[in-house]
């Protein structure tokens, strides 16, 4: 691929310093957004129905039969969290199930943040990497001027065009990451609410 005379390729392996780590820290970033994207489907939709399936048994004091269904749904927060308090909150107590519950869900929304920090990381340092690269590219245009002996833009415009590559590709990256990021917080969040919601419905019933 060129552009201008200019071949990505050259100016990417020129740029090692800074493109390297970057095309790096962009797989990095991309497994991440992948992997959370593919545990974070449905949870919602099982989380409903999971609740839905249990309510009645609770109420009706079906205690095993209610954990159960738990874990059979082990493989997804709602059914990890409901199955916490039913196996461990053996009274009627209100105050005691709603503290199991606050830890359990405390518990699965930090698995469900597993390796957000990454993206964190990489939306941060993604574009300083990028201005390292972009400063060292123009250090290396000037100092070249100086050995030829030459002056004038036309001299070294090449040289600080690769170099601005590597800003160009920070802020990609960043971009993408902080983007990703922002969504799964977001989305978390409401999972969180969800959970809270469902949660309170359980408690609920079991007090009755």
């Amino acid at each position: 691929m060129q552009s201008q005379g200019l071949d990505l390729i050259d100016i990417i392996h020129k740029g090692a310093i800074a493109t390297y780590p970057l095309i790096i820290l962009s797989v990095v970033s991309l497994t991440v957004v992948f992997e959370r994207l593919w545990s974070l489907r449905n949870i919602g939709a099982i989380t409903l129905r999971v609740t839905e399936s249990i309510l009645e048994p609770v109420k009706k004091g079906q205690r095993d039969l209610a954990i159960a269904i738990c874990k059979q749904n082990s493989n997804c927060p709602a059914g990890r969290i409901f199955l916490n308090i039913l196996e461990r909150e053996t009274g009627a107590r209100l105050e005691v199930a709603n503290s199991i519950a606050a830890e359990a869900m405390f518990e699965e929304t930090q698995k469900l943040k597993k390796h957000l920090w990454i993206l964190g990381t990489v939306a941060s340092s993604a574009p300083f990497i990028g201005l390292l690269g972009t400063v060292v590219g123009i250090i290396k245009s000037f100092e070249s001027m100086a050995i030829a002996g030459t002056g004038g833009f036309a001299v070294v415009a090449a040289g600080i065009s690769e170099a601005l590559v590597a800003t160009a590709l920070g802020l990609g990256v960043a971009i993408i990451a902080v983007i990703f990021y922002n969504y799964f917080q977001t989305r978390i969040g409401a999972l969180n609410g969800l959970f809270r919601i469902q949660v309170a419905k359980v408690v609920q019933h079991m007090s009755v």
